[in-house]
């Protein structure tokens, strides 16, 4: 795999495997957006709640990359589904990143009562051609299987918290077997993982950081990865992830790590 390297959604469109996420990156977002595009990324993933998609439009447009070169990811959020303006919302968000379109328009959370409504607005987005692919983020086999029953398009992506204390390994094959791409958010756990003497022990005999090794640890498991990072340094390293791969004794290594341990809210619980 190269930095550029996609995977084939389930509607034939192509997504890097490699992105950067701007979640908290605050003050920050339009130079970390254009550093990781300096560096080869071609990927972003924000959302409306983060209160940066102005930042984010301004960096691809400061770029000089072309747009249709870079694969952007936005999210209809919770209260924009509760109070039934989720076209208007999907109509600012485009406003603020000053675009015509959107690569992936995501469900942020499956909110009860109202994801079901929001999917088929989403429906009509994606064939206006101005949601280029639709998907859902934290989203349980349950909620998958209640959407795809009344759903005409299948969600292309399910982008979860995913790192080593939490695999989500029976979510992940659910995903593979209905054809649905995972995204992993806070794949490198939030940094609260980088101790961990098995990952540290993996980066000594590969001459690696532990993030690289947790990145590539879920890339080889066909999951897409989106860390943030708002430091130049970091956001170039978490890029450094093509040039070697993990052997089939060290993926089971990791794989064994899992605790289902979240650092994020969890979609079950959490009262959003």
């Amino acid at each position: 795999m190269r930095l550029d390297e996609s995977l084939v959604l389930n509607n034939g469109i192509k997504m890097p495997v490699l992105g950067l996420g701007v979640y908290k990156s605050g003050e920050n977002t339009k130079q970390a957006v254009l550093d990781a595009l300096e560096a080869g990324y071609r990927h972003i993933d924000v959302a409306s709640v983060y209160g940066n998609e102005n930042e984010v439009g301004q960096a691809i447009r400061e770029s000089g990359i072309p747009r249709e070169e870079i694969f952007v990811t936005t999210k209809l959020w919770n209260d924009d589904m509760r109070a039934g303006i989720q076209k208007e919302a999907f109509e600012k968000s485009l406003e603020r990143l000053q675009m015509d379109y959107v690569d992936l328009y995501l469900l942020h959370w499956p909110v009860a009562e109202h994801y079901l409504p929001s999917w088929h607005i989403l429906e009509n987005l994606n064939r206006e051609g101005r949601a280029k692919s639709i998907g859902v983020s934290n989203f349980q086999m349950g909620h998958l299987m209640d959407l795809m029953a009344h759903a005409t398009v299948v969600p292309v992506v399910n982008q979860i918290e995913c790192h080593p204390y939490l695999s989500q390994q029976p979510l992940c094959s659910f995903c593979r077997k209905t054809g649905i791409q995972v995204t992993a958010w806070a794949p490198l756990g939030r940094a609260k993982v980088f101790e961990d003497a098995v990952i540290k022990g993996l980066a000594e005999k590969y001459g690696r950081t532990p993030a690289q090794v947790i990145l590539r640890w879920e890339l080889q498991r066909g999951i897409i990865v989106i860390p943030k990072s708002v430091h130049r340094e970091r956001i170039i390293e978490n890029s450094k992830i093509f040039d070697f791969e993990l052997v089939p004794e060290d993926m089971a290594v990791m794989d064994g790590l899992n605790k289902d341990q979240r650092f994020g809210p969890s979609p079950d619980t959490f009262d959003f």
